[in-house]
């Protein structure tokens, strides 16, 4: 990955506050929505090449549970939160008191609560961002999918995967009393606005 050779451990640290601060906003929403305290962590950060995110996620083969939607305004992109089939029955018994049926799972009462609760997660890091950067970043109602993530990906990768951009990686983790789960978060932006990101945040990339 070439894009970030000069001043990368700034550029890494703008979005780690960038991340912190999205989980802060969310957190606060989805105890508000639930009615009691629920903690967020971001313990990593990353830029990624989209040949890496499927393997980020156990490879293109893996089962993934993922909310997708898409970004509009004048940054425009596609954003993923995936995680593990097991991990979205985590998500809903420890922060919503949902238990997920093993031999049904996700009813649509149980998949309208993941999409909520990733439509939060998903606004109040775009709303990070867009505070960051005077950026219009405006999400699109989300839409749920449990497929195997080169599937999920494609839909967001084949509209611009031959430009070689990379991806932000936001990994994410809930916590709820003793409780923990893992999920990760992808902004795949539009070609033209992964640069403008970037020079908003007064981090202009360098190209090769």
């Amino acid at each position: 990955m070439e894009l970030f050779k000069h001043g990368k451990e700034i550029k890494m640290d703008v979005l780690k506050e960038v991340g912190n601060i999205g989980a802060g906003n969310a957190a606060t929403a989805l105890s508000r929505l639930l009615n009691k305290p629920i903690d967020m962590a971001v313990p990593k950060v990353q830029l990624l090449p989209f040949e890496q995110i499927a393997e980020s996620v156990g490879g293109s083969e893996q089962l993934v549970l993922a909310v997708f939607l898409r970004v509009e305004g004048s940054a425009p992109g596609n954003l993923f939160f995936i995680m593990s089939p097991e991990a979205g029955k985590n998500l809903l018994l420890n922060l919503a008191g949902i238990e997920v049926s093993e031999e049904e799972p996700f009813s649509e009462m149980e998949q309208s609560a993941l999409c909520e609760i990733g439509n939060i997660l998903s606004g109040s890091y775009l709303s990070s961002l867009a505070d960051f950067t005077n950026l219009s970043m405006t999400p699109t109602v989300p839409a749920l999918a449990m497929d195997m993530a080169g599937a999920i990906l494609s839909y967001g990768l084949l509209q611009f995967g031959e430009m070689g951009d990379d991806a932000l990686l936001i990994n994410t983790t809930f916590l709820e009393g003793q409780n923990e789960v893992e999920g990760q978060f992808f902004l795949i932006p539009d070609p033209q606005s992964f640069a403008q990101i970037f020079e908003a945040l007064g981090v202009p990339l360098e190209h090769d």
